[in-house]
């Protein structure tokens, strides 16, 4: 019964979860469109803001309620339960209150602070989110204590909904002449018009929680009713207990939006210091941050969902002390990474200027000066892909603080990498992305040879990588081909980048299956494989 229930819940999370990174990573296209690359490099920089100050909130607390409600309802103390939460609950309001006031009042003074006096009022858009959202996480991370998941899947679905869908409005509404009186240029205000869709989602995603807080009251207050443990800790060893867990938690998850934060100071600065004047430095900072970088976020939800099995998985084998199922469930998870990393970045990096220009019509000078970022980007993903799935292997043999202390030494390397290369005018904003890949890198290989010393684990070169790497080339090049003979012949980028697209899935396909880089054997193993196996077998392509 409990290995079902924790099936049940990792699988509503994940569902949710790819669903809303789905819903988040298409957010960006339509509002890059709206309000330009300008416009982007306005919401880029108060998004990070805000996502750096809500990390204190949604990460290692929530966590820490999460467990700390599940050991006392373990035990029966339904009551102390309640006092968690209820306590732990005020405590996120004052950490709330305590951002939206940084945020709202002192947002002018960050922007200037950051080089970028325009992203003023997407800050303050913002800081009602910061009042909300952790108060929701409170009651999530309550519910997930009490081993329901469901919850929290529904309010992060309707969350991001409510993100995107007011985001976006406000977005198109707010660049309208009639509200010059909230700032100058229509780009701050499309910018603001999209942070402030952050707040709406908060309070779509509170009113779910509140309801199926209300909804679950009845059957809380008759377990604290029969509650005879007649055990009360202080309010302050609770928030000790609560320090403890979630500190450690709230460092690790810091790191990335620090670096955000930081970043868009230190390109603004350099662009600025490498001669470019104020409006073209704007302009390549939102090519860089509002057009080429979601695009990497489309397959890595991919990777994240191969993460997300990964991990209990090798939990489970660790904690036996299996070490063939051990080292079998690492390779396989490090080997679907690759299947999946290899032919997106390669892809990616032949059709980079084609697929902005699917994805951002109305912007067309500003996706065809991002091209050059994403094709170094396309590269990063590789290592964001290996980083990605070294840390989940890492997580579930017991070593969460190694990808903390590899990723900060990345950091270290990409701020020096970005200071230098981005004062150079012939890099230019290109040093931001070449930084960006020496974060991954770096982070990458620190983690695989930690990995490899901690599991024992031996990848196999030729099947993580060579044989992946080789399909990968030879679509690459078909497809480069492909796309100038489909564009010549039937003139729109549209019709020829998406049956490039196409025709480099069936490419790498059928040299995944030629390389053998999945064995017929390991097709076997799930349900549409059985049924391609019976179409190739049929073709003669094993």
């Amino acid at each position: 019964m409990a290995k079902k229930s924790l099936l049940k819940g990792a699988v509503v999370l994940a569902a949710a979860g790819i669903i809303v990174k789905f819903i988040g990573a298409f957010f960006r296209i339509p509002l890059a469109n709206f309000i330009g690359d300008v416009g982007m490099a306005y919401y880029t920089p108060a998004y990070s803001i805000y996502g750096f100050l809500l990390v204190f909130a949604t990460t290692g607390i929530p966590v820490a309620i999460s467990k700390m409600v599940s050991e006392r309802c373990a035990v029966g103390q339904f009551s102390e339960a309640e006092r968690v939460f209820k306590l732990s609950r005020t405590l996120m309001f004052v950490i709330g209150l305590l951002g939206f006031l940084i945020l709202f009042f002192f947002g002018d003074m960050l922007a200037v602070m950051i080089n970028n006096p325009g992203s003023a009022l997407a800050m303050k858009a913002t800081a009602p989110a910061l009042l909300l959202v952790p108060i929701m996480s409170a009651y999530r991370g309550y519910f997930q204590g009490m081993q329901d998941m469901t919850s929290t899947a529904v309010s992060q679905v309707v969350e991001q909904i409510f993100r995107v869908a007011c985001g976006l409005s406000l977005a198109v509404i707010l660049m309208d002449g009639a509200y010059s009186f909230l700032a100058e240029t229509e780009q701050e205000r499309g910018a603001a018009g999209g942070c402030f869709g952050a707040s709406a989602g908060a309070v779509g995603g509170l009113i779910v929680m509140f309801i199926f807080y209300l909804a679950q009251r009845k059957t809380m207050k008759r377990r604290i009713k029969n509650d005879n443990s007649n055990v009360r800790e202080s309010n302050g060893t609770i928030l000790k207990k609560i320090a403890i867990i979630a500190v450690p938690i709230t460092i690790g998850a810091a790191i990335m939006p620090i670096v955000n934060v930081v970043d868009s100071s230190i390109v603004m600065t350099r662009l600025l210091d490498a001669g470019f004047d104020r409006m073209t430095s704007e302009s390549m900072f939102g090519q860089l941050t509002g057009f080429a970088s979601p695009i990497v976020q489309f397959p890595l939800v991919l990777i994240q969902a191969i993460v997300v099995s990964l991990v209990p998985m090798v939990s489970a084998s660790n904690k036996l002390g299996d070490r063939e199922e051990l080292h079998n469930n690492i390779s396989l998870g490090v080997r679907m990474t690759a299947i999946i990393t290899l032919p997106a970045a390669v892809g990616l990096f032949v059709l980079s200027e084609p697929v902005l220009l699917l994805l951002y019509s109305s912007q067309r000078e500003s996706a065809i000066g991002a091209a050059p970022c994403l094709q170094i980007l396309s590269l990063g993903f590789i290592f964001l892909s290996a980083l990605t799935i070294f840390t989940g292997a890492l997580q579930g043999i017991g070593k969460q603080g190694i990808p903390v202390r590899n990723l900060f030494i990345g950091v270290v390397a990409k701020l020096i990498i970005t200071w230098a290369l981005v004062g150079i005018p012939a890099f230019n904003v290109k040093g931001a992305a070449i930084g960006t890949i020496a974060t991954y890198m770096v982070a990458a290989v620190l983690d695989y040879f930690a990995l490899k010393k901690h599991s024992g684990v031996n990848l196999s070169v030729k099947l993580t990588v060579i044989k992946p790497m080789i399909s990968s080339v030879v679509m690459g090049v078909i497809v480069f081909v492909a796309y100038r003979i489909f564009f010549n012949v039937l003139g729109s980028n549209g019709t020829a980048t998406i049956l490039s697209v196409f025709l480099g899935i069936a490419i790498y396909g059928l040299m995944v299956i030629r390389t053998k880089t999945i064995e017929r054997e390991e097709m076997m193993t799930i349900s549409i494989g059985r049924k391609l196996v019976v179409i190739c077998d049929k073709l003669r392509l094993w």
